[in-house]
């Protein structure tokens, strides 16, 4: 402000000036001087006619740049208490609203942010860093509806960002609306086909709509892509389990309890792969193994229960059915509504004679 008043008084007295250098056969008389007197008392009173609305601007905009800068400095809460000034000098101000949005999200506080992510966008709906940070912060929240509103307009906004389609996609998968997830993960795959996570979750996609081909074939380019990720190689493992190939789903499985020895899921389906295969002590091995990282895990008990009941059937050791019947009770006792509820009842029945 002061630079641009300097500059105003500037140009007033050049002109004063220019006013006074008068023409040497001129006389020099006082209705001269007063004329230049008015003209200069009329360029200070237009420039100070809008002084108060300036002022106003360059401090609501001051306010919004010692928050930014407080935030840079790590002071957050001082940042929080500069922006709030600011919209309470203009609550039309979006990049107050915007950059509130920004510090709450950078602190988890999903919800406040969300909130601020809501009025920027309201009062800049053609944003795209609030709509796609207001689609992270209701992602993160697993409000799944507006997050994918807010991620669609994203999408609008910039048609080639990778990431606003694949998270669109993402939340549309947990919407369990599975035409919408692939219309957004295939647009994200025409946008980045080398980006593993597309193909990852393209897999998921066809893999809960029982296209089990298509869903290997995403998983295999995702693992091509990313080698060394446990959770890929499960995921197609379980795709080849669902489509009888044992063999191969055991050595994936291998693989992935290799790099990630604490997943209770891997486990458990390397136990189902030992039992198909009949290899009932490495299947024990593998269900306990679920069973010590995830006490809760109902299917696990359930898998072991039907290993001691071969282990039984085998050695000829009924102490193995007294495990069975075991394995199968806890099972229930931690899902009493599993869609084989009855069989396993009948088989407590029997294996308890």
């Amino acid at each position: 402000m002061q630079i641009f008043v300097v500059k105003k008084a500037k140009v007033a007295n050049a002109k004063i000036d220019r006013l006074i250098e008068r023409p040497q056969n001129m006389p020099d008389t006082i209705n001269v001087r007063l004329i230049v007197a008015v003209i200069f008392v009329s360029i200070i009173l237009s420039f100070s006619a809008g002084c108060v609305e300036e002022t106003s601007k360059t401090s609501n905009v001051d306010l919004y740049v010692d928050a930014v800068t407080l935030k840079e400095n790590n002071q957050k809460e001082k940042a929080i208490e500069k922006l709030n000034q600011s919209i309470q000098t203009d609550e039309n101000f979006s990049a107050a609203y915007s950059q509130l949005g920004d510090i709450y999200k950078e602190d988890k506080n999903y919800q406040l942010s969300a909130r601020s992510y809501e009025k920027a966008t309201e009062l800049n709906p053609w944003s795209f860093h609030d709509q796609y940070n207001l689609g992270q912060s209701y992602q993160s929240m697993e409000e799944y509806k507006p997050a994918v509103k807010a991620y669609g307009k994203a999408c609008e906004i910039k048609p080639d960002h990778l990431d606003a389609h694949l998270h669109a996609a993402e939340s549309y998968y947990q919407l369990n609306d599975y035409d919408n997830a692939l219309a957004y993960g295939t647009k994200a795959q025409n946008i980045d086909a080398s980006a593993s996570s597309v193909q990852e979750l393209l897999g998921n996609i066809y893999d809960r709509t029982n296209n089990y081909d298509s869903a290997i074939a995403s998983y295999k380019r995702a693992l091509e892509l990313d080698s060394e990720n446990p959770q890929i190689m499960k995921s197609l493992a379980i795709a080849y389990i669902k489509t009888s190939r044992i063999e191969p789903a055991k050595e994936l499985l291998l693989s992935s309890v290799a790099l990630n020895p604490n997943d209770s899921l891997a486990f458990q389906h390397l136990g189902f792969c030992y039992l198909s295969l009949k290899d009932v002590d490495r299947a024990i091995t593998a269900y306990q193994k679920a069973i010590n990282i995830n006490p809760k895990d109902w299917e696990a008990y359930k898998g072991l229960g039907v290993t001691y009941a071969l282990k039984a059937a085998s050695s000829k050791d009924d102490s193995y059915k007294a495990k069975a019947v075991d394995q199968w009770r806890q099972s229930l006792s931690i899902k009493p509504d599993q869609n084989t509820r009855e069989k396993l009842i009948k088989y407590i029945e029997v294996y308890s004679k």
